[in-house]
């Protein structure tokens, strides 16, 4: 019974397409051929077509899916249960006042959703039916994509996309290879190179290609871009030869073929099943804080709306205790009233109460700020300052819901690698055996000709120049780069320079290229991979050839990478490039020291370094070497953990060679970024897998940590010194000795004041950290006291970081006591776990591919860009959201609370004071305009003051602006206001006189005496003076503010002249008419409503007064400097008129 509902769909749907037998893999028949006979049984399976389904309803579904959707929403939820008791039991409003506004949002976001999702069904046709070649008996046919199914042979040309995914089987290419772009998925536009299956890329033709006779395994579909693990069998006289597949034979739907004039491919996952549609899956939903506040305020409004009802309720049967009141002489109840109990009665009047009373949980609230976020997310896309003139992109925003959640960030997790510097690589130097190279002229992505070199060492002897070779030969072989001999650019060739040909290197790893091309400028180019073979043009000019025997690929765990290769004399060798970490516990002989004082030198310079050694193998180790990789590559299960013990089995005994240093620039701004994130109060952590010199360079670069800042350090070096539990202890008594035992935002505005604290800390050390407590040990708090040392240090380094550390590190801050809330920035793949997990994800366009900036909530060009992303549109995001989320409470207090008050003076009837019309329009027309305008544009302060003083950000910090005091100050006034209205017409009415004709006049006012006139005066005051306090709290006027604030309000005169000033004819009853219209022609009445409006709205205007002057907040300080610096100038500028003027009488 544990199992939870995706997994028994997920079954039913396995069944219902014929997978009662549930496996872990899955077999293919290559054409849909029988295997012979006597090999193994042929069951054909059933797999899902090539359709894609991104839209979410159908035709026939939309209506009860989308209303089972939107009533899933307890706001939404509450107000259909209103409707419904309207409809049912005899209430004092029409069902029309809560059916309309709930109709009217409801339909609103229906038609919404069904026009997002009719696009999604219009995109979802055209790739479903755009053509696709399959080879079907020897011919070549056309079809359709949706009909494509598994096992069907596929035939793609150049700048074709891929329909599905499929192995590759034969290429135009004599190798066997073709080149692929995988930019529409993982944004990567360097060309990717696949390999065609061994025993098949012979076959060119399509009667060749249908003549194949194979079979493959692999496994079930899963959304990993970068793995798969299957294997084919190809039937060869009827004996099957097992081949391994992998990644590098999957070409993935979405992908394009480049540089290859065709492939030949058979199809293995199709439709919903392929990887590009299975990581359509959308994100976790993250809530913002003020949404969290919001629906705490909504619980504690619903209390009071309930309590009021209890009071009503109760107070009704007191009232009705005198029977001369329960039963007056007009009102005698009938039998079937007299035999319901008093339970079922009272409970029908409670229900009675809180139709009348729910207006003060506003339904259109939940519209208001879904438009408010919506339409505000595009003022970031349109900003112009983050708009990247070099990647020619702007901002993007992928989650609207957590615009306000930008000006409350107190951690910053960020990347180093292509976030912090450009991920732009230049080759600086090579160590080989402690000999120091130095290249003249080097530019990434650029290769520049006649560049010499300057050799920085004593002269090598014999031994040395022939490691000095082998070292320049190792970096010319152990890479995935890719050569591409000429270059289009926008539609002329190039390459051809001086009558030479010019190699582009392409690869996914900048480091890569850099190191190639540095290569290049020492006298070793790489020329090409052809035919499994590797060429070299060396010092000499001449060409070495060696065959490339198997790749070891690079992984984030292993941290390196290693090529086995034959020479053109036979020798055989395994070189082996990685991080110093991965390289030097592998070694067994080289000139280990030098290498690691220049790897180490090198990175406290800020240098990225890798080692390089090599082993040579005798033809047994090969063949050893061979058969262990083999029986890893061809397992179905646990392939991976296979490989990665093979790979440790032979990636050992190694001679170390020698050391690259590669330098990444910072990015431009990133330390002024950085700067104004610690003034702002937010704490800056760097998370990298660098090594821990590099990234302490990077960080004192980038101004992360300062000179006079005291670095601790909690690595491993120190825990094999001292205990983890000794050493945290005594970081512990450090930070705290010099705080005295308060955190550091206790001291934020005295930071000058106390020592500056660093800490760097490793993954190794972290996991120590993280690790569960045993029972028998002392560790339990180690976490906590962990947390006390970081909220107590002003920055943090984290190097040696895997990717599901940098996750672990921002969900143990997210856990932590305060709570605080936390933006994670990345880059990389390897960062998209953080960003994830983090409460606000933002993703950098890198070179690292698109896979962060897909799975981030924002996207923003650049590292400088998080400046104004936060401390300007975050902050103002939050001031707007803020005063938008307690102005509609306050507004409907405002409006509900006087009739609480009625219900005293009408023996609790359940008599409504307002008409129909103003309950039902007051929170869709007459006040709803000018506080989404108010949010959407409204700027308290000049943002670039909010630039130049980042420190303004600390007024909004730990959602101050909706903290329950703030809360209670807007609803005691929202009640003040109720009160000043409902008791100031009340007096106003409170001598009345018989006109003539036997009408009820007032003395006061000579109005009609009514309580239509009463509930209409009272509405009045009302609109006026909820729409007059948006107005004085508005401090960014234009036009528009101007139109739309006093333009609803000559709505609202309009709308109830014609809606009292005319017979409609569609109302069975017109107790408004003349109204309205009879309450104006009241001198009396208008100075009343002047004098209701003022008297509502002075105490806030006193209390905004003395709060300034007494207790004024950083921003209210600089609003007041900007408004005596106008005053000054408007007054210097008057002051020349007026000399202007007597200069002009004096020469008259």
């Amino acid at each position: 019974m544990g199992m939870d509902f995706s997994t028994l769909r997920t079954l039913i749907s396995r069944y219902c397409v014929g997978e009662e037998n549930w496996v872990d893999s899955r077999t293919i028949y290559i054409g849909h051929k029988e295997p012979p006979s006597g090999t193994e049984a042929f069951i054909q399976q059933r797999y899902p077509d090539n359709r894609i389904v991104s839209s979410k309803y159908t035709f026939w579904n939309f209506i009860p899916k989308n209303m089972f959707e939107q009533f899933r929403r307890i706001a939404n939820f509450y107000f259909l249960i209103i409707f419904l008791i309207q409809l049912i039991i005899d209430t004092p409003t029409s069902p029309i006042t809560s059916g309309l506004p709930l109709f009217f949002v409801i339909t609103v976001t229906a038609i919404k959703q069904g026009y997002e999702d009719w696009l999604r069904h219009k995109a979802d046709n055209s790739v479903n039916q755009c053509p696709v070649h399959v080879v079907q008996h020897g011919k070549v046919v056309r079809k359709q994509s949706r009909k494509l199914r598994v096992g069907d042979v596929v035939s793609v040309k150049e700048d074709e996309t891929f329909p599905c995914d499929l192995i590759l089987l034969s290429t135009s290419r004599e190798d066997g290879t073709c080149f692929v772009t995988t930019a529409s998925l993982d944004g990567e536009s360097s060309h990717k190179t696949y390999y065609a299956v061994q025993d098949t890329r012979a076959y060119n033709t399509e009667k060749e290609v249908d003549s194949i006779h194979a079979t493959i395994e692999c496994e079930q579909p899963q959304p990993d871009l970068y793995k798969f693990v299957g294997r084919i069998n190809i039937y060869m006289d009827n004996e099957p030869v097992a081949r391994p597949l992998g990644s590098e034979n999957l070409l993935l739907r979405g992908a394009t073929l480049k540089n290859t004039e065709y492939i030949y491919a058979v199809a293995i996952y199709t439709g919903m099943e392929t990887k590009m549609a299975l990581n359509y899956q959308s994100k976790s939903q993250k809530r913002s804080a003020v949404e969290k506040s919001m629906n705490a305020y909504l619980v504690v409004y619903l209390c009071i709306l309930i309590g009021k009802s209890i009071i009503n309720t109760i107070m009704k049967y007191v009232w009705q205790a005198d029977a001369n009141r329960d039963e007056p002489w007009y009102n005698h109840r009938t039998v079937s009233e007299r035999e319901r109990h008093i339970l079922i009665r009272a409970f029908t009047d409670f229900l009675a109460f809180m139709v009348l009373f729910n207006y003060i949980i506003p339904v259109s609230m939940y519209v208001t700020v879904e438009m408010q976020k919506f339409l505000g997310s595009y003022f970031i896309m349109w900003d112009d300052e983050m708009f990247d003139e070099e990647l020619g992109e702007r901002a993007v925003v992928n989650t609207s819901d957590l615009n306000e959640e930008l000006g409350q960030v107190e951690y910053v997790f960020t990347d180093k690698t292509g976030t912090l510097t450009e991920n732009n690589m230049e080759f600086i130097e090579c160590c080989v055996d402690g000999h120091v190279y130095v290249p003249n002229i080097i530019c990434n992505g650029q290769v520049m000709t006649g560049a010499g070199m300057d050799m920085i060492d004593t002269s090598p002897g014999p031994g040395a120049r022939e490691h000095e070779e082998l070292f320049f030969r190792a970096l010319c072989l152990c890479h995935t780069v890719q050569v591409k001999e000429e270059e289009t650019v926008d539609g002329i060739k190039q390459g051809i320079h001086q009558g030479k040909s010019t190699s582009f290197y392409i690869s996914s790893s900048p480091d890569e290229v850099a190191l190639v091309e540095g290569m290049k400028r020492l006298g070793f180019t790489f020329l090409r991979l052809k035919d499994s073979h590797m060429e070299i043009l060396n010092r000499e000019d001449e060409i070495e050839r060696f065959e490339l025997l198997e790749v070891l690929t690079f992984d984030s765990v292993r941290r390196r990478m290693s090529v086995i290769v034959r020479s053109s004399t036979g020798e055989l060798y395994l070189f082996c490039k990685g991080a110093d970490s991965s390289i030097f516990p592998r070694v067994i002989s080289g000139k280990v020291e030098q290498v690691k004082a220049r790897v180490e030198h090198n990175a406290v310079e800020g240098l990225r370094t890798l080692c390089v050694a090599y082993r040579p193998l005798s033809p047994e180790q090969y063949q050893e070497v061979c058969d262990l990789l083999n029986g890893a590559k061809l397992a179905l299960q646990d392939r991976d953990r296979r490989l990665a013990e093979a790979y440790d089995l032979i990636e050992k005994d190694l001679i170390l060679l020698g050391a690259t240093a590669v330098e990444d620039r910072l990015q431009d701004k990133a330390a002024d970024t950085i700067e104004s994130l610690h003034k702002a109060g937010m704490k800056v952590w760097v998370l990298t897998g660098d090594k821990m010199e590099t990234a302490a360079a990077t960080c004192y670069a980038s101004k992360l940590f300062r000179r006079n800042t005291q670095i601790l350090e909690l690595t491993t070096k120190r825990t094999e010194e001292q205990s983890l539990h000794d050493v945290l202890f005594d970081l512990s008594r450090t930070v705290l000795r010099q705080h005295g035992g308060m955190t550091r935002d206790t001291f934020s505005s005295l930071s000058g004041d106390c020592t500056d604290y660093g800490l760097i800390i490793d993954g190794a050390t972290l996991s120590a950290v993280m690790r569960p407590a045993q029972e028998d040990s002392n560790s339990g708090n180690y976490k906590e006291i962990f947390l006390e040392i970081c909220r107590n240090c002003s920055a943090v380094l984290c190097c040696r970081m895997a990717p599901l550390q940098k996750a672990q590190i921002v969900k143990l801050i997210k856990a932590s006591k305060e709570h605080p809330i936390t933006l994670a920035i990345g880059d990389g793949a390897n960062d998209v776990s953080m960003i994830l997990e983090a409460h606000v994800g933002i993703g950098i366009m890198g070179k690292e591919g698109r896979q962060a900036v897909r799975n981030s909530d924002y996207a923003i060009p650049k590292f400088k860009h998080l400046k104004k992303i936060l401390l300007v549109h975050g902050h103002y995001y939050y001031i707007r959201i803020s005063e938008l989320v307690q102005y509609f409470f306050y507004k409907n207090v405002c409006f509900i609370f006087p009739q609480f008050l009625y219900q005293f003076f009408c023996g609790f009837s359940q008599q409504p004071l307002y008409d129909t019309a103003y309950l039902t329009l007051y929170n869709i027309s007459f006040t709803s305009l000018p506080i989404l305008l108010y949010s959407l544009i409204e700027q308290h302060i000049n943002m670039d003051i909010l630039k130049k003083d980042p420190s303004l950000y600390r007024d909004i910090a730990k959602n101050s602006l909706l903290r329950w005091r703030n809360f209670i100050y807007w609803t005691v006034l929202g009640v003040y206001d109720a009160v000043v209205m409902f008791f100031g017409a009340y007096f106003l009415f409170d001598n009345t006189t018989f006109t003539s004709n036997g009408q009820l006049m007032t003395t006061n006012t000579q109005m009609m005496f009514g309580n239509w006139t009463f509930g209409t005066l009272v509405f009045t005051v009302l609109v006026f003076t909820v729409t007059f306090k948006l107005a004085l709290d508005t401090h960014y006027w234009t036009w528009i503010n101007h139109f739309v604030i006093w333009g609803s309000l000559i709505f609202f005169v309009i709308f109830s002249l014609l809606w009292g000033g005319i017979i409609w004819p569609f109302l069975n009853y017109q107790r408004m008419y003349y109204v309205f219209m009879q309450m104006l022609s009241s001198g009396p009445a208008w100075l009343s409503i002047i004098l209701l409006i003022t008297a509502s709205l002075v105490p806030d205007v006193v209390k905004k007064v003395i709060w300034r002057a007494l207790w004024p907040t950083t921003t209210e300080r600089i609003q007041r400097v900007r408004d005596e610096r106008e005053f000054e100038r408007a007054l210097a500028y008057h002051s020349s008129d007026s000399l202007l003027d007597d200069v002009a009488v004096t020469e008259t």
